[in-house]
């Protein structure tokens, strides 16, 4: 790709031949001349470091004599819109396997791709352009959007309705059966579950993610939201638009989680706390059943506090070893000073 089609394509100022060609992307240090890279200081001004990239996307107050840049407002952002161009995947075959299980009553639109071993049952409705991966289970009546992207080995259950252009990573379920029980004399029942999942348009769903379908209300994702691998979220849960979930984030039911929140790997969430609009839950943080974290505040911590309170107690908690050792010496001065 010409340097002067990236300046084009993220409405950059070239400083450099237009005519030179990069073919990928590398980080900043093994970036070679045929390479594209990004740079931006991370703290405040910096000396722009040694590379030997053929460009580098910078910020729009950049300089660096010699060096071919593209100056641009968001350097990562930009890079990440090149990354789409340069590495996009190629159309995939619009037929179905021999080997697909197609039920005849199942719907399925326009240059749609189903890999080997695939299953759709019965009254299944699959969107224009979508792609179903090798192993994967739409199950009876449930709706895939159009292009969308279904990797090998997802399942898709009965009253699941999913929008359009959504990407589901390999072994993810949706819509199995949430953990719903009623303690009857001496011994647990299932409640039964019947709800059903819908999850809006452009969401990601990560690898090995599980979403419960609700008791009797569904469980909802709303668009633009991501999902990374190992997710899960319990039945009857709310999650608004473009939240964004990393590793091992778990829901119990009927958690409502507003637009915008921010949940980091492996926080815990009780079942019918609320968090609100914008809040960043920092990994490992736990909110406490019924519990509400207020709209556009930082959270970290079980239970979880504001990000201030919390930091004070660290450092607080950091200072009780070398409190104990003064208490210690203090005490054996007062033992001292009572025999004398």
């Amino acid at each position: 790709m010409k340097l002067g089609e990236i300046a084009a394509l993220v409405n950059g100022e070239l400083q450099g031949d237009t005519d030179h060609e990069v073919v990928s992307a590398h980080t900043l240090e093994k970036a070679q001349p045929e390479h594209l890279t990004f740079w931006e200081p991370r703290h405040g001004p910096a000396q722009f470091p040694d590379t030997q990239a053929g460009c580098v996307l910078v910020g729009l107050k950049t300089q660096a004599q010699g060096q071919t840049l593209i100056r641009v407002s968001e350097p990562r952002s930009a890079f990440a819109q090149v990354l789409r161009v340069l590495y996009k995947d190629s159309d995939p075959s619009t037929s179905v396997h021999p080997t697909a299980v197609v039920d005849l009553s199942a719907v399925l639109g326009t240059d749609i791709s189903i890999g080997p071993m695939a299953r759709v049952e019965a009254g299944a409705r699959i969107g224009d352009r979508t792609v179903i991966g090798a192993s994967a289970h739409i199950a009876r009546d449930a709706f895939v959007g159009s292009e969308c992207q279904i990797h090998p080995s997802v399942c898709i259950y009965s009253n699941v309705h999913i929008g359009n252009r959504v990407v589901i990573n390999s072994g993810a379920v949706i819509g199995s059966e949430g953990f719903g029980l009623v303690f009857e004399k001496d011994h647990y029942e299932r409640f039964p579950q019947i709800g059903g999942v819908e999850i809006g348009d452009d969401v990601e769903i990560g690898a090995n993610t599980c979403i419960d379908r609700g008791a009797l209300d569904n469980t909802r994702i709303g668009s633009g939201t991501k999902l990374d691998n190992m997710v899960h979220i319990g039945h009857n849960c709310q999650v608004g638009k473009h939240v964004v979930m990393a590793a091992q984030v778990g829901l119990s039911g009927s958690v409502v989680v507003e637009d915008y929140a921010v949940l980091g790997g492996q926080a815990g969430i009780g079942d019918r706390a609320h968090i609100g609009t914008g809040v960043q839950l920092g990994g490992q943080g736990g909110l406490l059943p019924d519990k509400r974290l207020a709209p556009g505040k930082a959270y970290w911590g079980t239970p979880a506090r504001p990000l201030r309170e919390y930091l004070t107690r660290q450092a607080l908690v950091n200072r009780l070893p070398r409190l104990f050792e003064e208490i210690k010496r203090l005490r054996a001065k007062v033992k001292e000073l009572e025999s004398s």
